[in-house]
């Protein structure tokens, strides 16, 4: 009987070591808070909004390890940093989490911003400086952010849905944080994968044209 009951518990746990996604519900002045979690094999990200009406309130992330129960979380950026000036979290009330992962699908990773093609060929950014901007893909959901690692300077972040499919990628808007009526618009781009590079064009969500390139992050660079 231990041994059936070691062997659940290992289940339960193992799950953080593969990318999820996961949904627990809070209330802030009478209204039901979404706190969405992106979390892979080394980084988490947890997301608080409103759906209705729409309003983005806070994001957090970083790279976590695991204690036992507990997930310890070093951020990386922190949204509310000029109010709080937190730069750890601590997490143990995962059974408040509820499952909410699609199937997988193309494109699933962490990837930086690392430049534009422009009429004079590729721009490429330093991917070793402390700005980023980084975009997390799991289980058909995704979500960017802007951030500073060093000054902890938050500059925006937006997330949702996605599907990635015959070159093709689709955005649909659940939080914005630099437009809450953006909320619910779809945006469909190419894309096109050339190694670690994947190049993204099409029209930002104030319509205007870019031609982007990110690169898989696989370290803590």
């Amino acid at each position: 009987m231990k041994y059936t009951c070691f062997f659940i518990l290992y289940l339960f746990f193992s799950n953080f070591i593969f990318p999820q996604v996961y949904l627990f519900t809070s209330e802030e002045n009478g209204k039901v808070v979404e706190n969405r979690i992106l979390i892979d094999n080394d980084y988490f990200v947890q997301t608080s909004f409103l759906s209705n009406p729409p309003k983005f309130i806070k994001t957090v992330g970083g790279f976590y390890t695991k204690e036992g129960e507990l997930i310890k979380v070093d951020l990386e950026f922190n949204s509310n940093f000029s109010n709080d000036s937190i730069k750890s979290i601590t997490i143990n009330n995962q059974n408040r989490w509820v499952k909410i992962s699609k199937p997988k699908k193309l494109l699933q990773g962490k990837w930086l911003m690392a430049g534009r093609v422009t009429s004079d060929g590729e721009q490429r950014r330093d991917l070793t400086r402390s700005r980023k901007t980084m975009k997390f893909l799991i289980d058909g959901y995704f979500q960017w952010i802007a951030f500073d690692t060093s000054s902890f300077r938050f500059s925006g972040s937006g997330g949702g849905e996605y599907d990635a499919i015959q070159g093709k990628y689709k955005e649909k808007i659940s939080y914005f944080s630099r437009d809450n009526n953006k909320v619910g618009i779809e945006l469909i781009f190419d894309y096109q994968l050339q190694g670690f590079d994947w190049y993204h064009k099409g029209l930002s969500s104030k319509g205007d044209p870019f031609h982007e390139i990110w690169t898989r992050r696989i370290s803590q660079d």
